[in-house]
């Protein structure tokens, strides 16, 4: 079979190469793949930045994004023949730590845990792979043409659910969202809140290509303006970071109701340096009872959640963020960023 593969730490090393046919453990599901995601991530570990191969291996297949169909099942498992699956990116830590210990491995605590298709697990960018039953889940047959947004979905399910269990603190009820970067996370972002009931704001520097319109169907607010006119403006009660743009991230900082709620999911670039006013940004996150708070990866609730969310939403409009459709012959093209992209995914069977 073929896999998108690429050796870490290394700059144009990124190919299409034929693969040994996986075998399946008896304890595991064997899956045709159907796609693949192309996230920032990836193409920072295509780029070189990132990423470590399994031990003993120089090459790692990428792919952490997943969908696909099960081929072959364990009996008694839950899942059967058809069944369209993604699976989970982490694993915990071999020690284990107590946060992994108690299921909540999306928040490791020593650093061991590995990944799939990104930390020293192949991961699921191939035309079969395996996955344990434990970390695989199931969706909606309904999601095939968008269940590779799963992963990213699982991402902001997180970080509502943490959005909500920082707002238990005191009485919390939020009215109005606003959600800066309008990618794949920030749309997801939003679409969450929308299902959450909030008055939803999208913030993002572009003012044409597909952006507004797919904000705009989703019934959420676009704007394209500085991130403080737009939060003198709206005032808003949570404010979920997607873009880890510097002067957005502090802007957004600032610029919550009293007893505000920011998360941030972006992740900024080191070495860049931007003057703020600390003393003043302090007061008046102690005076108003600010909250800010960081969050990356899921675990297997907020999977589910993530599923429960893509089941719920207009399929139509979720096929809007699906902007590129990339055969595995040519996933070379998948990282070259184009214009009017949201989300690029990879395609894997032969098929398409």
């Amino acid at each position: 079979m073929q896999a998108l593969t690429v050796q870490p730490k290394t700059a144009e090393s990124l190919g299409v190469e034929d693969v040994a046919d996986p075998r399946r453990p008896p304890d595991e599901l064997l899956v045709d793949g159907l796609a693949i995601g192309v996230c920032g991530t990836d193409k920072e570990i295509v780029s070189g930045e990132y990423g470590c191969p399994p031990k003993g291996r120089d090459r790692l297949i990428l792919g952490h994004e997943s969908l696909g169909r099960v081929a072959e099942a364990p009996a008694h498992s839950g899942f059967r023949e058809g069944d369209l699956v993604v699976g989970v990116v982490r694993r915990p830590d071999p020690v284990p730590c107590a946060a992994c210990r108690h299921g909540e491995f999306d928040m490791c605590r020593n650093g061991r845990y590995t990944e799939r298709g990104i930390k020293e697990r192949d991961g699921y960018g191939s035309q079969r792979w395996t996955v344990e039953t434990e970390f695989a889940v199931a969706i909606d047959p309904a999601l095939e043409a968008v269940g590779v947004l799963m992963e990213p979905t699982t991402v902001v399910a997180k970080a509502w659910e943490q959005v909500h269990r920082v707002g238990q603190r005191g009485y919390f009820d939020p009215r109005r969202a606003l959600i800066t970067g309008a990618g794949p996370i920030g749309l997801l972002a939003a679409l969450l809140g929308i299902q959450h009931g909030l008055d939803t704001h999208v913030l993002d520097r572009v003012t044409n290509g597909p952006k507004p319109a797919i904000v705009e169907a989703l019934g959420a607010t676009y704007h394209a303006d500085d991130i403080d006119d737009v939060t003198a403006k709206l005032n808003p009660d949570v404010i979920i970071e997607a873009t880890g743009a510097a002067p957005v991230v502090f802007g957004a900082i600032a610029g919550t109701a009293t007893c505000g709620i920011v998360c941030l999911t972006g992740v900024s670039p080191a070495g860049r340096r931007l003057r703020i006013d600390a003393g003043s940004l302090n007061r008046e996150l102690v005076l108003e009872n600010d909250a800010v708070f960081g969050s990356v990866n899921a675990n297997l609730r907020h999977y589910r959640q993530a599923a429960v969310a893509l089941a719920s939403a207009d399929k139509d409009w979720l096929a809007s963020l699906i902007t590129r459709r990339v055969p595995l012959h040519r996933a070379a093209e998948a990282f070259t960023e184009q214009p009017d992209d949201v989300k690029v995914i990879i395609t894997l069977d032969s098929d398409r």
